[in-house]
Order: C-alpha cells, then sequence, then structure tokens
C-alpha cells in the first residue's frame, strides 16, 4: 500500500499531493491535492475517472466541450479513453480529489444487475453534477480508502459509492464522448500506437501506415481522438510510465524504454500530464 505525505487535512493551506493504491484493490486509484496551481495538457486515461473539486475554482475543459467553470463541491464524470483537462483559475490553487476506476472491473460491476445503472457512469458521456450529497459520500469514500480500514471494508465502500451514483439528479452539463470512427486505415494507425511500447513513431512513417498525407492524418487523428498523434503518443507514454512506476521500475530505464532523450526530459513531460514529478507519484 502506498501513501504520500501523512494524511493531512485535504483542507490543509500547505500544497501537497497524496496517492492511495493497494496492490489488493489494483482496480482503484485515489488521488488527493491541496492548494495545487499546476496545470495539465489535455490528456485522458484508459480509467474511468471522478473528480470533485473542494476548494477553489477550475475550468474543465475536453476534446467535445467546454470550458465550464467548477465551484467547490461540483463532480466530473470522464469515461476511459477521453480527452479533457481541468486547470485552475488564472493565478489562484485550488483542492480536488480524483478517483480512476479500472474500466473492465467497472463494467463487470455495473453488469451484475441490470437495474443497477450507474446514471452518472456513463461510457459515452462527461458529466458535470453538482449534487453536495454525493460529493458528501465521495468524500466519505476517500477518506476510507485513505484510512487503515481493511480491504474488504473499502471494497464495499467503494461498490456503494457506485450504487449510488445510480440517478441523473443535479446533472448541470454533459459532454458527448467522441463519435465512432469508419476509417480502418486511422484504426489500425491508432492499434499500432495502443500496442507498441516502441519509441515514439514519426508523422512521416504513421502517414505511410495510414496512406494518407501528413496533414490529412493529423486532422483525421484530432476527430477521432480529440489529440494529434503527437500527443497521443505522449499521453499514452505517460499512461504506461505510471504503471511501470506502481511496478517500482528505475526512472532512468522507463525514460529510455519510452523514448525520451533523458530522465529530465521524462520528468517534465510527466510532469506536464499528472501535475506531479515520476518520483512524487511512486512516492
Amino acid at each position: 500500500m502506498d501513501f504520500l505525505n501523512d494524511g493531512h487535512d485535504i483542507l490543509s493551506t500547505v500544497t501537497q499531493a497524496q496517492f492511495w493504491r493497494d496492490s489488493s484493490m489494483n482496480h482503484v486509484e485515489s488521488r488527493r491535492a491541496c492548494n495545487s496551481r499546476a496545470c495539465y495538457k489535455p490528456h485522458s486515461h484508459p480509467t474511468f475517472s471522478i473528480g470533485a473539486v473542494d476548494a477553489g475554482g477550475s475550468t474543465f475543459t475536453g476534446a467535445s466541450g467546454g470550458p465550464y467553470p467548477l465551484r467547490p463541491g461540483m463532480m466530473v464524470f470522464i469515461p476511459a479513453g477521453c480527452v479533457h483537462a481541468c486547470n485552475p483559475l488564472n493565478d489562484q490553487s485550488w483542492s480536488y480529489q480524483m478517483l480512476h476506476l479500472d474500466a473492465v472491473w467497472l463494467s463487470k460491476l455495473l453488469a451484475e444487475r441490470r437495474s443497477f445503472s450507474g446514471g452518472f457512469i456513463s461510457e459515452s458521456n462527461i458529466r458535470l453534477i453538482d449534487n453536495q450529497s454525493l460529493y458528501r459520500r465521495f468524500c466519505q469514500l476517500n477518506a476510507k480508502l485513505f484510512s487503515a480500514a481493511s480491504v474488504e471494508q473499502k471494497n464495499a465502500a467503494l461498490i456503494k459509492f457506485i450504487g449510488d451514483c445510480d440517478s441523473d439528479i443535479d446533472l448541470v452539463e454533459t459532454f458527448p464522448a467522441l463519435p465512432p470512427h469508419d476509417n480502418r486505415a486511422l484504426r489500425r494507425v491508432i492499434k499500432l500506437l495502443q500496442e507498441t511500447q516502441r519509441q515514439p513513431l514519426a508523422l512521416a512513417d504513421l502517414a505511410n501506415i495510414s496512406d494518407m498525407s501528413r496533414y490529412q492524418l493529423i486532422r483525421a487523428f484530432r476527430v477521432a481522438t480529440g489529440m494529434t498523434p503527437h500527443a497521443y503518443q505522449l499521453n499514452m507514454r505517460i499512461n504506461q510510465a505510471r504503471c511501470w512506476l506502481q511496478a517500482d521500475h528505475n526512472l532512468t530505464d522507463i525514460a529510455y524504454r519510452l523514448g525520451f532523450a533523458d530522465q529530465s526530459h521524462f520528468q517534465r513531460v510527466f510532469k506536464a500530464h499528472t501535475g506531479v514529478t515520476p518520483g512524487c507519484y511512486r512516492a
């Protein structure tokens, strides 16, 4: 089990980030951040993500909608693979919580009961809500995850919270996920990028694979994913880095295997996508 820092109150005046992970519950990761001024590049996760604003203000943007202002108590439900970014207001800090759920685990959980629809939890839409009761329950769940409670108690709390999401009350905004595309050549390029752990592929090489010009590929790729091919590859490499950091791989080795110029370059890109350094994330 990994803890970063020592469990101070989430609204402390000290800037800090906390991560919670447990190898017995590898379907969930939680994050809490206080008084953060970190700004994020547009990115996506392979997980279903739930975020909540604790203090300060933020602006949410997605590939298919936004910007939209978030205030304390508001929550965002983001399907796996959806490009998004939440950043603090200019010259201000904010505090927030973020929960990442394994998409396969979540899908199986929702399939256990047909009537258990998980209203706010959708694979096709990003949803912003302002439901203070659900926000309080989310805070209670995170407090449980960061506590010394047993794995069974934490899993029960997580499943109960997901059940509490079975409603569309206080839904304030919905952004559709990007529509499916029928370009077979583009699907082949995306599949290749998702499966490779090699150094990043050049735009010219990807254009040859797709039988498009570089300009056509950039446009089609952005429509399909919300990112350029270059940004998509960076995002994929950072998501892979997160997995290897959780497995305690060496930073220099990760930087080399993912094709970064050096460890310093890797750290800069990682922080731009996650808001923390690789060492802080691994803790």
